[in-house]
């Protein structure tokens, strides 16, 4: 679904901060994102998400070259990417359930279509005592988990997660995890940015390594 062959970013006229990156994301692939603080690990996953352009080199999803997309493509095929970064981006005048399911009113949807599974996810994420909480109210690790289940109410064809089990305790930690890995069986190719190496050890997945700017893959 994604091709990065030899891509290069930087910011102004700095360094670059990615340096030759070559990889495929292949549907329902399942792989970590590792690599030391500063290692490029957003800013990777903001290349992914479209809302960056590469510096030099080709950005291929789902079959389209990312230089080549007008304003008017993104939305749609973003459409088709969850994300959930560590800024959350939910909206504070919204209760909890109204952010999870933003996405599905957005495309025109009836309420009554998608109540019961934005209840049923709320209640796996752990937040099914405060769907009608607003954002400033919710604890920060109640906050990534909202911001994981919007991420996941459409069941999106790629998953971008940014250090998503990094405010959470772990045993909602596994629960998290088992939700990725139940995702990932139906279809969802998922990317887990995270420093968590007891996570890591948990699923046998492709580990995509970024260090000085490049990064190193073991199958």
């Amino acid at each position: 679904m994604i091709r990065f062959e030899n891509v290069g970013l930087r910011y102004g006229m700095g360094p670059e901060v990615l340096r030759d990156i070559s990889f495929d994301l292949p549907q329902r692939s399942f792989q970590f994102l590792s690599g030391p603080s500063g290692a490029g690990k957003t800013t990777l996953l903001r290349l992914l998400f479209l809302s960056l352009k590469p510096t030099r080199g080709l950005v291929s999803i789902f079959g389209k070259d990312r230089l080549s997309l007008s304003r008017t493509e993104l939305p749609s095929l973003r459409r088709r990417i969850g994300v959930v970064f560590q800024d959350f981006r939910l909206l504070d005048h919204m209760s909890t359930f109204d952010n999870v399911a933003l996405p599905l009113r957005v495309r025109g949807r009836e309420e009554s279509s998608y109540r019961a599974d934005v209840i049923e996810l709320l209640k796996w994420v752990g937040l099914g005592e405060r769907m009608h909480a607003p954002p400033p109210v919710l604890s920060g690790g109640e906050k990534q988990r909202a911001a994981i289940a919007r991420a996941l109410i459409e069941q999106p064809d790629i998953l971008l997660a940014d250090e998503p089990t990094g405010n959470v305790d772990p045993p909602l930690a596994r629960r998290l995890l088992r939700l990725f890995i139940e995702m990932n069986r139906l279809g969802t190719a998922v990317v887990i940015a995270t420093h968590d190496q007891h996570l890591m050890e948990q699923v046998d997945a492709r580990r995509m390594i970024l260090s000085g700017g490049r990064l190193d893959i073991h199958d």
